[in-house]
């Protein structure tokens, strides 16, 4: 859920996709496992919610993959 209405805020995509955000501003482009780590440095989560925020941030058009299959910052 983006925005539930019976949980804690804290366990939304919408709150979890700003950690992705942010880790992947520093460097712009990563692989995936490298964003992982580095989005888990700021915000413990699973794995299974860090794809659910990549798809969210996906379908924004916030980020894309390259052709390398690297995951980058939409400019």
């Amino acid at each position: 859920m983006l925005l539930p209405d019976n949980i804690h805020p804290e366990q939304s995509i919408y709150f979890n996709g700003a950690f992705v955000l942010e880790a992947l501003r520093e460097h712009r482009v990563m692989d995936l496992l490298d964003l992982y780590v580095r989005t888990k440095t700021y915000r413990e989560m699973t794995m299974p919610v860090f794809v659910l925020c990549l798809d969210w941030l996906f379908l924004l058009n916030v980020i894309s993959l390259n052709e390398h299959g690297r995951v980058e910052l939409c400019s």
